[in-house]
């Protein structure tokens, strides 16, 4: 069973950023597109960005609040990690951050269990 390790939470105030990371244990890490996701409203987990297996496509979250241009997520194959990295934060992204693996054009995780996430929180 893969392990997800999310990481780099933190408290930080509006404007601030912060690095996220995802490990990701076993060999199957360059196999798989990878995303983030985050809880939202009425949903148990929004899709927050997406990186394909080799790394030269990415697509973020078109919502209202939209993450593009201020989030930009990354992966090291060698290190079997994804990044996001926060900038311009904003206190309505406060949430707890998840990675998975997942389809690239559906988003669709494909494990179906969660790592324990990590806690990022904006201060006004």
């Amino acid at each position: 069973q893969v392990q997800l390790v999310e990481s780099g939470g933190g408290l930080v105030q509006t404007g601030g950023s912060l690095r996220l990371s995802c490990a990701a244990s076993g060999r199957t890490f360059v196999s798989y597109a990878w995303a983030w996701f985050r809880p939202a409203p009425g949903k148990e987990r929004e899709f927050v960005a997406v990186i394909s297996t080799s790394g030269r496509n990415v697509y973020y979250a078109d919502y209202s609040d939209s993450v593009k241009g201020r989030f930009t997520i990354s992966r090291d194959n060698v290190k079997s990690t994804v990044y996001l990295q926060l900038n311009s934060l904003k206190p309505e992204d406060t949430a707890v951050y998840y990675c998975n693996a997942v389809d690239y054009y559906s988003r669709r995780p494909v494990f179906d269990y969660w790592g324990q996430g990590t806690q990022v929180t904006v201060s006004s």
